[in-house]
């Protein structure tokens, strides 16, 4: 028994390695190709709104109609058509009809594209030209849907087959890709003003066409390259029709409920996307009446806000450490804790789910900490093509997004459980309560609030529904698992949090020491990132040790026993 445990710990470190190895290139990559999409279009403005409505609609759609399916329904039938007798008939079913199952769904959601925009630019003062932009960046976006699918069901046959690197490190794909096509987009057209592109007029058909082009064909890159891999593993997939022996039965109970859990919280996010884009268009409408009237000083006067696409931008950073660590955890824990499920180990889930959880926590608190404190420096950064103006009304955005990230790590965790335990009924339950907290939230603020904090009300929003959802999940998985070692749970994110109110104070006093607030180059703000980051880390780390977080001896332990070799 200990011997297995230990290889499955040694397997558990290895794939959250490979992941964690490979989500980094992603970012890294992936920060290159933000900040020059910034620099091609801006984060404020109408073409980035409405660029990043059309980008965003594949993602969303295909969370809605795909993700939720593939989630509920793949994982597990994938791990259960290994285990039988004839396990590469039943894999080439399940993989023959979902791809055709999400080609179909693709081409049916280009028909209805212009309706689903409408749908997003409800509120505001979006102009015909201007909506009309963002419905062609749609149409020529839209094929992402296809390649998300193919990309979700070629990772989770990796997965199961315990190959997590390759799943990890096909995005540098995607951003290669954009890499490529961006920059050509700025030796033919230039960067954008500071203020961002407001008026529409002068764009033309061959910016959309390179600009979303590109970001299809990055999407197309990521899918395909994981052939390979599973071509070499020796994988084989024949074309094959049929439904009977997949198990697909016992799945279609969680489905439908599936789904309307992804609808409920894809509802929230088109609200969530109507009023950060009113707000945008409002300051899109004060530069066009100026422009108008030919003055110049007027139109100096109207303020840079925060639309869609600074919270889209936001929503990368805020997402970039989650990805990094916790991401990794997950995925490479789930197979194990999905088939433990399976076979009714509730002590094996519990065991599994309290160590990922855990080391989640260690890191998502840190991180959050950071965000709250650097949002400034951390987005020039991250984006050094980011204007004075841009930054300053992405920070607040930040900032509030970062009071949900450690309830993010945790729910990620805990909801993938309800899937392993075909609990569609709970997912939807509990999405009722998530959605509504977040579009109540949001409606009251944009009650009480000046349009110009209406996207950091929409990010306060996003991090209170998080939460919901979190203490929810928990309650409701402790109750299938009977406990979940709660207790040692709650004892580890305590500490960690005081030990992050340490850290926090400690890199606040070292920013403001180096000039922040006030103007931000990128060479200023990388040192104002560094070195306050490197005191946080210190101080986090030496409160974690002074509160005896065993977690931490338990990470730290392989890298001081290399040390003591050498």
């Amino acid at each position: 028994m200990t011997d297995r445990t230990a290889t499955a710990s040694t397997n558990l470190r290895r794939g959250s390695m490979l992941m964690t190895l490979g989500t980094l290139a992603s970012r890294a990559s992936g920060q290159v190709r933000a900040f020059m999409l910034v620099a091609a279009v801006g984060s404020v403005g109408t073409v980035a709104d409405a660029f990043d409505i059309g980008n965003r609609l594949p993602n969303i759609l295909f969370a809605l109609i795909a993700a939720g399916v593939l989630q509920a329904v793949l994982v597990p039938q994938i791990l259960r058509s290994m285990k039988a007798h004839d396990a590469q008939e039943r894999l080439d079913k399940l993989l023959t009809l979902s791809g055709l199952g999400i080609l179909l769904i693709t081409a049916l959601l280009t028909l209805v594209m212009p309706w689903l925009v409408q749908l997003m630019t409800l509120k505001g003062d979006w102009s015909p030209e201007n909506r009309q932009l963002a419905v062609v960046f749609a149409f020529w976006c839209v094929p992402q849907v296809f390649f998300y699918g193919l990309f979700t069901l070629l990772g989770q046959v990796l997965n199961a087959r315990g190959q997590f690197g390759a799943y990890g490190w096909a995005p540098v794909a995607n951003n290669i890709v954009s890499l490529l096509g961006f920059g050509a987009f700025l030796v033919l057209w230039g960067s954008a003003p500071d203020t961002g592109i407001q008026d529409v007029e002068g764009w033309t058909t061959a910016q959309t066409a390179l600009l979303a082009g590109t970001a299809t064909l990055g999407i197309a890159a990521q899918a395909l390259v994981l052939i390979w891999p599973l071509h070499r593993s020796g994988f084989r997939w024949r074309f094959r029709l049929g439904l009977r022996g997949i198990g697909l039965r016992s799945a279609g109970k969680v489905v439908g409920w599936t789904l309307g859990a992804v609808l409920l919280e894809q509802v929230g996010t088109f609200y969530l996307t109507n009023v950060t884009g009113a707000a945008g268009q409002r300051a899109a409408a004060c530069v066009e009446a100026a422009q108008r009237v030919a003055d110049a000083a007027a139109q100096a006067a109207c303020p840079a806000v925060a639309g869609n696409a600074t919270y889209s931008q936001a929503l990368t950073i805020y997402l970039l450490p989650h990805s990094l660590v916790v991401v990794s955890i997950v995925t490479a824990l789930f197979p194990r804790m999905s088939a433990a499920a399976a076979a009714g180990d509730l002590g094996k889930v519990r065991r599994d789910m309290s160590t990922g959880l855990r080391s989640a926590g260690i890191f998502s608190v840190l991180s959050a900490a950071a965000l709250f404190v650097l949002p400034r420096p951390l987005i020039k950064a991250l984006l050094p093509t980011m204007s004075e103006e841009m930054i300053d009304v992405a920070a607040p955005v930040l900032q509030a997004m970062a009071l949900g990230l450690v309830a993010l790590g945790m729910t990620v965790m805990v909801k993938r459980m309800y899937f392993a335990f075909e609990d569609g009924r709970g997912i939807f339950v509990i999405q009722v309560f998530a959605t509504v907290s977040m579009v109540a939230a949001l409606w009251i603020a944009t009650q009480a609030l000046p349009f110009q904090y209406h996207a950091v009300a929409a990010a306060g929003a996003y991090a209170l529904a998080t939460w919901i959802s979190v203490l929810l999940r928990v309650r409701g998985m402790s109750r299938k698992l009977h406990g979940m070692d709660g207790r040692r749970i709650v004892r580890l994110y305590v500490r960690a949090a005081l030990a992050a109110v340490f850290a926090a104070l400690a890199g606040w006093g070292v920013a403001q020491a180096l000039g922040e607030p006030g103007p931000l180059g990128w060479g200023h703000a990388l040192l104002i990132t560094a070195v306050s980051g490197s005191v946080m880390v210190g101080f986090y780390l030496a409160g974690l040790k002074a509160l005896r977080v065993a977690e931490l001896d338990d990470a730290l332990r392989p890298i001081l026993r290399r040390f003591g070799r050498v």
